[in-house]
């Protein structure tokens, strides 16, 4: 298998580089630690390890050191396409070199063979209430997967720890190829009522599977546009609630079906995954209440307005940038080059013409440009995919393919169990009066 031999091929350099920094190189200090940030959720500790992707605060997301406009422009893309092959994405995040054309389509292949998921899963899904969130839905399913886990079962079979990065590639590997089926069927139950078992075809890629097993209008269209947003939200660092959940679960050597399922429970939240739910719910108000796309003037002084009664403007700011998300300019140029007149669209490009100017104003906001989640939902809109409680499910195939070569290469690595030390509020207090001037 193609990315089994590359990585395998990479091994022996990474562990000596990796080795050789925890034992020469252990006492040197990387980072000090304040009472701010240990009180305020560890925010940019630098205390993880990642080669997988980096975010640069002045240039957005690197995925194994290439920017967004490297990577769409970089890796192979299918014939009359303008948007990479998803498994080119894979082999880059996995490997770390550009795949060619038949590299990628070697990982949508394997994809292929072991899309195939088990009838008791789908069995399990539809027994559950119709009320249940398609994120548990998710969740579940992933957890249903687990008993198929070739790492749990050559971890008890007694496996080298020098190997775990195998069984734990070949579970990544199935895990990937089977979320896009088992979405798609949560989609077309939950929404439609249908309960038949999607079928993934070995003569389409990833993106147009799953627009074909979604069942939207425009399968060509939305095939584009699922593999562009399964690229944009596959990996983020380590450090993000879904991404870093996957790490710390995984350290213990929980599987990668167990360690993903956790993952997901934490892109569930509010303050993670469903941000993108957010700001279509609020550009769909602004658009309601002023029957259309407003005047600039006429959203300058409703963003304000909502500033000041105390709510936010979704969308906008981030914890590590400081320039518009290179994922969110991504999607806007993707909608203004396929339906530049939906209104939705223009609606979200005056809002980020104005609520920057006014986050600016209010001098507030670090960062007052958008995020990924400020358009993300507007083209799964446009496509007919309307269900909002529907878009983390969308987010969450998208960060498996960036989480999964996280817990790969960490298992290569013999990345320890995660442990932080813990203080008591005594402590901190006492650290803070020790500090304070004689």
């Amino acid at each position: 298998m193609i990315l089994h031999d590359q990585i395998a091929a990479q091994l022996p350099e990474w562990r000596n580089r990796y080795k050789a920094l925890g034992k020469e190189h252990a006492d040197v200090v990387v980072d000090k630690v304040t009472v701010g940030q240990v009180v305020g959720g560890m925010r940019d500790i630098k205390s993880l390890v990642t080669d997988i992707s980096f975010v640069d605060p002045a240039e957005g997301i690197r995925f194994r050191g290439k920017s967004i406009p490297e990577v769409l422009k970089a890796l192979p893309k299918p014939r009359g396409a303008k948007i990479p092959y998803v498994g080119g994405l894979y082999y880059l995040l996995m490997v770390g070199d550009v795949p060619s054309r038949d590299q990628a389509l070697q990982v949508e292949a394997e994809w292929a063979k072991r899309s195939d998921v088990p009838d008791y899963v789908f069995k399990m899904i539809k027994s559950m209430p119709k009320e249940t969130h398609p994120m548990t839905l998710l969740s579940q399913a992933v957890l249903a997967l687990q008993n198929q886990s070739a790492f749990v079962h050559q971890y008890h079979a007694g496996m080298k720890k020098d190997a775990y990065w195998e069984p734990a590639l070949e579970d990544s590997l199935d895990l990937t190829a089977k979320l896009p089926v088992i979405a798609a069927f949560i989609y077309r139950m939950k929404y439609f009522g249908e309960t038949k078992k999607p079928k993934y075809s070995a003569r389409l890629d990833y993106g147009a599977n799953f627009a074909k097993m979604m069942g939207v209008a425009d399968q060509k269209g939305y095939a584009e546009l699922a593999r562009l947003y399964f690229i944009l939200h596959s990996d983020h660092e380590s450090g993000n609630v879904s991404a870093h959940t996957m790490h710390l679960v995984g350290s213990a050597l929980s599987d990668p079906y167990l360690s993903f399922s956790a993952a997901l429970n934490g892109l569930a939240g509010p303050l993670h995954g469903l941000a993108n739910q957010e700001c279509l719910g609020w550009l769909l108000d602004v658009h309601q209440k002023f029957g259309g796309v407003p005047s600039r003037d006429d959203l300058y002084k409703f963003a304000w307005d909502t500033l000041s009664s105390g709510k936010v403007i979704p969308g906008y700011g981030h914890a590590v940038l400081r320039v518009p998300d290179p994922r969110f300019t991504a999607q806007m140029s993707f909608a203004k080059e396929r339906f530049p007149q939906d209104e939705l669209v223009r609606l979200a490009d005056l809002v980020f013409d104005v609520v920057p100017t006014v986050l600016k104003e209010q001098g507030k906001a670090k960062n007052p440009a958008p995020n990924v989640d400020a358009i993300s939902g507007t083209l799964q809109y446009y496509y007919g995919v309307k269900d909002f409680d529907f878009y983390t499910v969308l987010f969450g195939v998208g960060r498996a393919l960036g989480v999964t070569p996280n817990y790969v290469w960490a298992r290569a690595l013999g990345q320890p169990i995660e442990r932080p030390k813990s203080l008591s509020t005594k402590m901190l207090e006492d650290i803070v009066k020790a500090a304070q001037p004689a």
